[in-house]
């Protein structure tokens, strides 16, 4: 296959299938967790339901990997995409009970999509383009942050199942025309993968890599606050009558699109530790949960809180990964990387599964201000190994 630009028509179609792609878990993410509570349903319930499409995500990046390197992008992309459908229109058509295995379904079908998106720039894209292409590719899948949970919080005031029904429908065809018509490689990717008993013997590395595991609890910390966010703002913001979710988390999207594309060459790049803006990033995301938590004296003013959160979500997780990339022993990089990758899938996970729990045990207040000190914990964490991660580089 030639190799293309980040900007050439094939990479333009791959970016548009990614926003088409998210868009469905964009207003699933909204509307999901409004519906099972008209039902009934538990936050901890709501927690387990919603956590379950990351923790299924992570749990099956190995075997996303088998598949690309045995059978290639383009036959996986095409029954990933007929799959992806029928998950949509289900969640349409069925009820409440079915949600949690449609969300691990979700979750899985996610975990295939993203390997093959980025093996795919990987194998398309010249190395002097990667970089941009991935950032364009990230930024990609945030845009449906834009308009995402406003067409689920008007889906959901609306109560038309059939409009329902014909939005995820809409969504399920124009993602596999474009999938199908999108210029992905045929033959097999990469020259092997590993099984997922092996990344779980890998897991070991974590506690005799300080600089990994520093990154990967900051990252797992941070990414359950993240997780908290999504799940439970829209119902904290509906049982108080404060804000508007949809136009938060459209606030929240701005922020992040905004700051991924003007701010992308910004990012540090240069292989050091940056202590003073990891630990800025987690001091704004403890802000931003603590000012949740505070939702109802706030008013208007809660809207800060998107900005906080919308900064570290922009910025945290691609600061990390570059550092690692640079300090990781290249021998074993993808494998650690992949640790790093998890942690934020199980953070965000844990951040609608343990925190629905808590947030039913006390309220949702007391569950942000939770998060709050989460993001305080990741910043001790940062400040007591500043010296150890500018210094030192990762050993094998």
């Amino acid at each position: 296959m030639a190799v293309q630009g980040p900007f050439s028509p094939g990479q333009i179609k791959l970016y548009l299938l990614a926003v088409l792609f998210f868009s469905a878990n964009a207003i699933l993410t909204v509307i999901l967790p409004l519906q099972s509570d008209a039902q009934g349903m538990e936050q901890g319930e709501i927690g387990l339901m919603m956590g379950a499409y990351m923790l299924t995500c992570m749990l099956f990046r190995p075997w996303a990997g088998q598949w690309l390197s045995r059978y290639g992008a383009l036959a996986v992309m095409r029954i990933l995409l007929l799959v992806h459908a029928v998950c949509l229109v289900l969640f349409a058509v069925t009820g409440t009970d079915s949600y949690l295995w449609l969300r691990a379904l979700q979750g899985a079908v996610t975990a295939f999509f993203s390997m093959i998106m980025q093996l795919s720039m990987v194998t398309m894209l010249s190395a002097a383009d990667r970089a941009q292409g991935m950032s364009l590719y990230t930024l990609s899948t945030m845009i449906p942050q834009l308009f995402g949970p406003m067409a689920a919080l008007f889906l959901w005031e609306t109560g038309e199942p059939s409009l329902y029904l014909g939005v995820m429908i809409a969504l399920s065809v124009t993602t596999w025309l474009t999938g199908f018509l999108a210029p992905l490689p045929a033959a097999p990717l990469g020259e092997g993968s590993y099984t997922f008993r092996e990344m779980l013997r890998s897991t070991a590395q974590l506690w005799h890599n300080r600089i990994l595991l520093v990154c990967s609890v900051v990252m797992l910390l941070a990414s359950c606050i993240f997780g908290a966010v999504s799940t439970f703002l829209p119902l904290y913001m509906e049982k108080t009558g404060t804000g508007h979710a949809g136009y938060y988390l459209m606030l929240q999207g701005l922020v992040v699109v905004v700051c991924r594309f003007v701010l992308r060459k910004h990012i540090p790049s240069d292989g050091s530790w940056h202590t003073g803006l990891i630990a800025g990033l987690l001091l704004s995301a403890a802000a931003g949960s603590q000012l949740l938590s505070l939702m109802e004296s706030l008013g208007a003013l809660v809207y800060v809180s998107a900005v906080c959160n919308g900064l570290a979500v922009a910025f945290l997780y691609p600061t990390l990964v570059t550092y690692l990339s640079f300090v990781l022993p290249s021998r074993s990089r993808a494998v650690l990387l992949g640790l790093f990758i998890s942690s934020y899938d199980l953070g965000f996970s844990s951040g609608g599964l343990f925190m629905g729990m808590l947030a039913q045990r006390i309220s949702y207040s007391g569950m942000f201000t939770f998060c709050a000190w989460l993001g305080l914990s990741a910043f001790l964490v940062v400040l007591m190994n500043k010296k150890r991660m500018s210094t030192s580089k990762a050993e094998s």
